[in-house]
């Protein structure tokens, strides 16, 4: 059976050191072009393969970037705006062989953990998502100096790092405003938790729709983003407002929680109450009726973040730009 090619066999064909050839290999500086040229096709002749740990003490990088995630583990795993984000994300990094790390990092001693790991060089960059006001990740990434980027304005920092977000005013508007348009005269919302700026600005989108319209602002219940909160939310808003005849949802799952709590109760949709919710990521197609919706493409923000962060990479620094995507109103048979 015939040996690998040693580093050594390498540099001796290309005509070079075996520390410059070892620099040429593994993407190192300081080495001419002829020298590159001549340890290229050394390799080629060779069939020689890199040691990725070589690699790693030349270059100082771990061919690897995580996802920071700080929700727990059944959110993640059960709605679909995380599998549109990890599937944006991982379609940019295999165009550079570039592997995906998930990191879930929940408050307090998990999350302590994960900031320990990030700050030990285990990964390049990180792509962080679905932040809430205390986690203090975007602080706590630009201490360390980890290039980042966010997905979602955050709520802290967001001067210090990149981010790609949706303009989420604009969408809670737009919601509220189609309802207004329809005839509703007295609109309910079901806000998402007010720790994510995402919720926050999708409220505060609803709230200046209504004041442009001369409604009442009043019918809210808070939601943290799932189907079964969207449920109580329903429930609890109808039992104070049973004359509401639109309902601005700030979540598609939360919707299709309370298009069941309207199903229930005997509420005719959109005959009685029109419903629109918010994400459009395969949940508004299969509810009934089919939900009308605010669009936010969660796979071209996780891809427009990862190139954000390779860029980054690419110039060895870590960078503060803020990037910010309209929404589209998608409509179904809801409202």
């Amino acid at each position: 059976m015939n040996s690998q090619p040693t580093l050594d066999e390498v540099a001796r064909i290309a005509g070079v050191s075996r520390a410059t050839a070892s620099r040429a290999i593994n993407g190192g500086s300081r080495v001419s072009a002829t020298a590159q040229r001549a340890v290229d096709e050394a390799v080629r002749s060779l069939g020689y393969v890199p040691n990725p740990a070589a690699r790693s003490l030349v270059t100082r990088r771990t061919d690897s970037v995580a996802v920071i995630v700080p929700e727990p583990d059944e959110r993640v795993f059960s709605d679909p705006f995380f599998a549109g984000t990890l599937r944006g994300v991982n379609r940019v990094l295999a165009t550079r062989d570039l592997q995906l790390v998930l990191l879930l990092a929940t408050p307090g001693a998990q999350g302590q953990r994960t900031i320990r790991y990030l700050s030990r060089g285990h990964v390049d960059g990180a792509v962080v998502v679905s932040h809430h006001k205390n986690d203090g990740l975007a602080d706590h990434l630009a201490a360390i100096g980890l290039p980042c980027v966010f997905v979602g304005r955050p709520w802290n920092g967001a001067e210090r790092v990149t981010y790609v977000d949706v303009d989420n005013v604009a969408g809670g508007r737009e919601a509220t405003r189609l309802l207004v348009e329809r005839g509703a005269t007295r609109i309910g919302t079901i806000a998402g938790p007010p720790d994510m700026t995402a919720a926050v600005d999708r409220l505060l989108g609803w709230r200046e729709a209504m004041a442009a319209a001369g409604l009442p602002d009043d019918a809210v219940a808070i939601g943290d983003f799932t189907e079964a909160s969207g449920e109580e939310a329903a429930r609890e808003l109808l039992d104070r407002h049973p004359d509401l005849d639109g309902i601005a949802v700030a979540s598609d799952l939360m919707a299709a929680g309370a298009l069941k709590v309207l199903a229930e109760l005997g509420r005719q949709v959109p005959g009685d109450v029109a419903v629109v919710g918010y994400d459009d990521l395969g949940v508004a197609e299969r509810t009934s009726p089919p939900l009308t919706t605010v669009r936010q493409s969660i796979d071209e923000m996780a891809e427009r973040a990862t190139r954000l962060l390779l860029e980054q990479l690419d110039q060895g620094r870590p960078g503060a730009m803020r990037v910010v995507i309209p929404p589209v109103l998608v409509r179904r048979d809801s409202a």
